[in-house]
């Protein structure tokens, strides 16, 4: 065996090893049953924490593939309790819902801090674009023409609102609510050398 590829398969123990397994799939579940229950309970319209849950899933997951798991199985849920629809339409939903967590989970500059909210509008937005161009192509709703597809993004507009809302105060709630555990409520003591540099760094 290679150095190289030894190296890469203790990364991979390294990152995959089942305490940390166990941690993301605990975290997978309680997102999706966040998602599930946010849309069953009564709420606005497409006031969710779906498209939030996906970027946190792929922001603080070690395993970032398991993060598409989280918006795909809360829909599927949410839908089998509601009722499902038109297969094409909730392909474009589930897939335009996914979006960010393969986003972020396949590019780290989107994960940093000051990207939260940008990415979280951008998905906002991605989700209008894709969803209601699926409604017009696939439902009878609108006619097969430029004045239906029109009509259709105009009619969704009230939507848009309440998701890039949602987006954000979920985006907000999930994202603070992890920094405040993290460095208030629990946070994590220094290492001793740590301790140590501090204070010669001081004296010095």
């Amino acid at each position: 065996m290679t150095p190289k590829l030894s190296n890469a398969l203790m990364t991979i123990r390294a990152v995959a090893g089942p305490d940390v397994l166990l941690s993301d799939v605990t975290r997978v579940a309680g997102l999706i049953g966040l998602d599930v229950g946010a849309r069953i309970l009564p709420h606005a319209p497409d006031f969710t924490p779906v498209a939030a849950t996906a970027l946190f899933a792929a922001s603080a997951l070690r395993l970032r593939a398991l993060s598409i798991l989280v918006p795909v199985a809360a829909m599927f849920l949410a839908d089998a309790a509601l009722g499902f629809y038109d297969l094409r339409v909730m392909a474009a939903v589930y897939a335009a819902l996914a979006l960010p967590a393969v986003a972020v989970a396949a590019s780290p500059r989107l994960r940093r801090p000051a990207m939260i909210a940008p990415v979280l509008v951008s998905s906002s937005l991605a989700f209008f674009a894709v969803t209601n161009f699926a409604v017009w192509a696939f439902s009878p709703m609108y006619s097969a023409s430029a004045a239906g597809l029109v009509e259709c993004y105009a009619a969704a507009l009230p939507f848009l609102k309440n998701m890039i809302a949602g987006d954000l105060f979920w985006g907000l709630v999930l994202f603070g609510g992890s920094w405040a555990l993290r460095n208030i409520m629990l946070p994590t003591p220094e290492l001793p050398e740590v301790v140590a540099r501090q204070h010669a760094d001081a004296a010095g």
